[in-house]
């Protein structure tokens, strides 16, 4: 009898153990922008405190490697989030899973936009002249240093060239890009002018120069350390990752921060090239136009129902509070692009006023 009690007992235990141990999360894995770093963890903390059952594994880079990690590194990724939404269909839709004849992706959310601006300090050399009409002649004096994302990367590596060619355009003045360039990296960047249109090529190798003045990271958010650190005097980012960290901000004119939207003509003045292939199967061309965020879910998201479960928070009113807050509000009304294909758990955000 005693023997029996006992065995009943260990069972007892055993199980009420078993019961007691908690339950195992489900990873959401999204890689994003650098430039969302901060709104989107505090979209994270949010979103597990109200579905504990969920824990959010981010990781950030410069878009164009973003994409690299869904479509040439083949990894296990949720939801996908770029500062340039061009970089889906160009990137997404015409590369198919391994294996299968169904595309990365085959929609996505214009999620937001922001603007190209200059970020400084308050010892950033020759700070008390600069302006709006001559950022480009300061950014380009030899002892001045220039904190530059890479453009085989990262959006932001492309449209502050893309801003530069425009200068030359708006300022009617034929050498800002050389001035700013010239004997800058070992391999040039060049600039070609078709007469209607400026073509950007960059080449396969970019490294600087040992006499230069240019600080080349591989996003434009590792720029951030440096500025704060002092040891670069200016940096292109976005406007709102400016804000968000509290370094002063230099406006661009509208013509040249590409974030105006009847200005999308003029942007689309200056294309850039990739003089090398990035990709396996693309051949990336980036056109100037206004910076709109891209937001998907790849066809082969390991957790396509806590993916949407995260885009439907996104626009929650707690969600665009978050955004609002840091200064990246979301687009609304929501435009998508191949709304046909969106799945029906979104169809309500279509709708949002």
């Amino acid at each position: 009898m005693k023997k029996h009690t006992f065995l009943l007992l260990v069972l007892a235990v055993v199980f009420g153990l078993t019961a007691c141990q908690p339950k195992e999360k489900t990873s959401l894995v999204i890689f994003a922008a650098g430039s969302l770093i901060q709104p989107f963890t505090e979209l994270e903390q949010a979103f597990e405190q109200k579905y504990p059952e969920i824990d959010i594994q981010a990781e950030y880079h410069g878009s164009i490697q973003v994409i690299r990690h869904v479509t040439e590194l083949h990894e296990a990724i949720d939801l996908v989030a770029t500062a340039d939404q061009a970089l889906m269909p160009m990137l997404m839709y015409e590369v198919n899973v391994p294996g299968t004849n169904q595309a990365y992706a085959q929609w996505h959310i214009n999620m937001a936009t922001n603007a190209l601006a200059i970020a400084y300090h308050d010892n950033s050399k020759y700070a008390d002249e600069l302006t709006e009409d001559n950022w480009w002649e300061i950014l380009s004096r030899p002892d001045v240093k220039v904190g530059l994302s890479d453009p085989r990367f990262d959006a932001v590596g492309y449209r502050q060239l893309m801003s530069f060619s425009l200068a030359q355009i708006v300022y009617k003045n034929p050498d800002i890009f050389y001035n700013f360039l010239e004997d800058q990296f070992t391999y040039p960047i060049r600039l070609v002018d078709m007469g209607d249109m400026q073509i950007i090529r960059i080449p396969e190798i970019l490294e600087t120069t040992k006499s230069s003045h240019i600080m080349m990271r591989g996003s434009s958010v590792a720029l951030i350390s440096l500025l704060e650190a002092g040891e670069v005097d200016y940096a292109f980012e976005y406007e709102s990752v400016i804000q968000q960290h509290g370094f002063r901000l230099l406006k661009l004119p509208n013509s040249l921060n590409l974030g105006d939207p009847s200005l999308e003509e003029d942007y689309g003045k200056v294309t850039v090239r990739m003089d090398f292939q990035r990709f396996a199967t693309v051949d990336p061309i980036f056109k100037g136009e206004r910076i709109t965020y891209g937001l998907t879910i790849p066809s082969n998201a390991p957790h396509m129902v806590e993916a949407l479960q995260f885009i439907r928070f996104l626009y929650s009113p707690e969600g665009q509070a978050i955004m609002q807050q840091n200064y990246h509000p979301l687009l609304i009304p929501v435009v998508v692009n191949g709304v046909e294909n969106v799945p029906d758990e979104l169809q309500s955000l279509l709708d949002l006023p």
